[in-house]
């Protein structure tokens, strides 16, 4: 794997295609012209999260900006509606103008709170256009559990995000959302092949004796899968639910031959999402 690059708040260079870590699983996505925010969660240290059934988990970090903060956005990509991806700050301070791209259960919740979304069946998609570019979100296969405790969780999905000019791919990223590695990611790599960067959510999160996120282990299993470009780690270190740190991650991708460069922003960093110049 090749070495890790970082950026400051001013930006990762002239090509613009960039991801700001805002927290948690909650990025800000420059592709082109368009905005995207990810998974929104501001809750602050020491608020707790609300998981379902009577569980929830304090959050141990602050967030890098709040809702007042963000920029004019053209989407908000939500992965499915768990406390730590969409909280109660977000419903009441997120603006409501830009629609929600989400899953049929999360988009039925949102809407009786007041917010447009578009949800997607897995394989759907959804499309914004402004002049010659288009942002395609597709959503794809996502397993946040297996058994009973999948039946317990919400739905959750991964997406495809597109940046195409005049009709050509320009820029793909994957954003993973909450899943287990498995044979459905080899399912996304035969339909979306050339991935630049991907966005990939560990933690090795437990719930109830069971882990419902990518521990480092799996995290370099998925990596492996479809080998992109650039891979930026997020959800890893905001909740005392996630038991596996960035560094097992990060270990165990340095122990690996893989070709894909590892971005690792820190809260409030911005690292590009261009594949890396060549030598």
């Amino acid at each position: 794997m090749r070495r890790q690059t970082r950026a400051g708040p001013e930006g990762p260079g002239p090509d613009g295609d960039s991801l700001y870590f805002v927290g948690t699983a909650t990025t800000i996505l420059r592709l082109g012209p368009f905005t995207v925010l990810t998974d929104p969660n501001f809750l602050h240290r020491g608020q707790r999260a609300y998981l379902g059934w009577g569980l929830s988990s304090p959050r141990l970090t602050d967030p890098a900006m709040g809702p007042a903060d963000l920029p004019a956005l053209d989407v908000v990509l939500l992965s499915h509606l768990h406390g730590d991806h969409f909280d109660r700050v977000a419903r009441r301070h997120l603006d409501r103008t830009p629609p929600v791209v989400t899953t049929p259960h999360a988009a039925r919740r949102l809407g009786r709170w007041g917010f447009g979304t578009k949800a997607l069946d897995t394989w759907e998609d959804h499309v914004v256009t402004r002049g010659l570019h288009t942002l395609r979100i597709t959503s794809v296969p996502a397993v946040h559990a297996r058994g009973v405790m999948g039946r317990l969780l919400p739905p959750v999905m991964g997406s495809i995000v597109d940046h195409l000019v005049a009709g050509e791919l320009r820029r793909r990223v994957y954003v993973s959302g909450d899943t287990l590695d498995g044979d459905h990611v080899d399912e996304v790599r035969e339909r979306f092949p050339d991935i630049d960067a991907a966005v990939v959510h560990l933690g090795g999160t437990r719930v109830l004796l069971h882990t419902v996120t990518m521990d480092g282990a799996a995290g370099v299993r998925f990596v492996e899968r479809f080998q992109p470009s650039v891979v930026v780690p997020v959800h890893h270190d905001d909740y005392r639910v996630f038991r596996s740190p960035l560094r097992d991650f990060v270990e165990r991708a340095w122990g690996r031959d893989l070709v894909a460069e590892l971005r690792c922003p820190e809260r409030g960093e911005v690292v590009s999402l261009a594949p890396p110049v060549e030598d």
